[in-house]
């Protein structure tokens, strides 16, 4: 296409213009593209662990790891702009935080598919985004589909591990539950490396995920307690407390427990 150009291609007027301080505080902007950019690698995040979701639900493991690697160095330049918000002070953050009225990074349905998608499933958060239908939607088809953990479980049972059946049966609108069967048939796979090489690999680059994720949400509560304290979160939220308490969810619990036993 001969009259294609950078900014058309893209769409650079859009995305450029799409950001609405509701106030004339400097820092107002940064608060805006920071987070719009977040929701941004969240939406790659969702693209490619739909793909590794796909690929190793069909057995094609090798493929997969570029997708969740991909995602895992997403992750990290996530984690690392939180430093650039951390440039804004207290008094910076209090002088527009009225403005925020009850939205909340709460809200973010992208990072709530995400979780859902990782097997960190509470349908309680779907009733927040019930104003925008196809966001809705998007969640409920993340909540009822089997998680990246269930494909992971689901090839495991493939290549011949003991899965218990209930495990492989549960109900995947639900939240994953560790199972000691599960841990059991990883132990198998971390005991015979060079036997189970592609489920092995498949497994670090689950960790790293789940690694990442962790430090993601570290360096959010220390970023949130250097600006607020421990004063409540916008949205109603309880701030610092309630992020630290997501500190101990492990979406792939059993690839952690496993290495006590090994």
């Amino acid at each position: 296409m001969t009259d294609m150009t950078y900014a058309r291609y893209l769409t650079l007027d859009q995305v450029l213009t799409a950001q609405h301080p509701q106030s004339e505080q400097h820092d107002e902007m940064l608060f805006v593209i920071i987070h719009q950019t977040k929701e941004l690698w969240l939406k790659q995040i969702l693209h490619e662990v739909g793909l590794a979701k796909r690929l190793i639900r069909s057995g094609d493991l090798v493929p997969a790891y570029k997708s969740l690697a991909r995602v895992s160095r997403i992750q990290a330049v996530m984690t690392q702009s939180w430093e650039i918000l951390s440039t804004m002070t207290p008094a910076d953050y209090l002088s527009f935080r009225e403005e925020l009225g009850g939205s909340s990074g709460f809200q973010s349905d992208q990072f709530r598919r995400l979780e859902y998608l990782l097997g960190l499933k509470d349908p309680a958060f779907l009733r927040f985004h019930t104003d925008r239908p196809a966001a809705h939607a998007a969640l409920v088809e993340a909540l009822e589909q089997p998680s990246l953990y269930d494909d992971a479980l689901f090839q495991l049972a493939q290549h011949g591990l003991p899965v218990p059946e209930e495990v492989l049966n549960r109900d995947v609108t639900q939240a994953y539950a560790p199972s000691e069967g599960v841990e059991a048939a990883w132990l198998m796979v971390y005991r015979d490396t060079r036997k189970y090489w592609e489920l092995y690999q498949l497994a670090e680059k689950l960790v790293d995920l789940d690694d990442a994720l962790i430090t993601w949400r570290h360096k959010h509560v220390l970023t949130v307690e250097r600006i607020i304290g421990g004063k409540k979160g916008t949205g109603g939220t309880p701030g610092v407390a309630y992020l630290a308490s997501t500190l101990s969810k492990r979406a792939f619990p059993e690839l952690w427990t496993l290495r006590t036993a090994l």
